[in-house]
């Protein structure tokens, strides 16, 4: 398996290898989160420069909680059984918090959507979790891919 940021952020900060699957789901959901965010803002500065707020309006449309809903319900059926379990148990999570602006159901798939965004990133499998995220935006019927 290639090495990816994980790994370099690891070995350069001297940070021991943990085994996954000791990892509750929201804490795969935390770096999942980040990976995404990076992922989409990554994207959308890479559509040119603009202004910061647009840049803001536009990864924020894209990475709330119903915008993740609506990019696992097209993701679902690419998934492996292995990545399809890291999902439910990310939306079956029991988390002290919910968002403001989204519903329960938006919020649970939400949360097993970076459940899996952290899964994969911490497994080296980044060109898998891109994948994933580009099929994903193409249910949103987004113009950034």
């Amino acid at each position: 398996m290639e090495k990816g940021i994980d790994s370099y952020i690891r070995n350069k900060f001297q940070i021991p290898d943990v085994d996954i699957r000791t990892y509750s789901p929201l804490t795969l959901a935390f770096i999942g989160d980040g990976i995404y965010d990076l992922v989409i803002r990554t994207i959308v500065v890479g559509q040119g420069n603009t202004r910061a707020s647009q840049l803001h309006q536009h990864t924020s449309h894209l990475v709330k909680a119903h915008s993740q809903s609506v990019m696992l319900e097209r993701m679902l059926p690419m998934l492996t059984a292995k990545e399809e379990a890291v999902y439910k148990r990310g939306r079956n999570a029991k988390s002290p918090t919910m968002a403001k602006n989204a519903t329960m159901g938006d919020y649970r798939r939400a949360t097993g959507f970076e459940a899996l965004m952290g899964y994969l990133y911490l497994t080296d499998q980044m060109d898998r979790l891109l994948c994933l995220v580009q099929a994903g935006l193409k249910g949103l019927n987004e113009d950034i891919i």
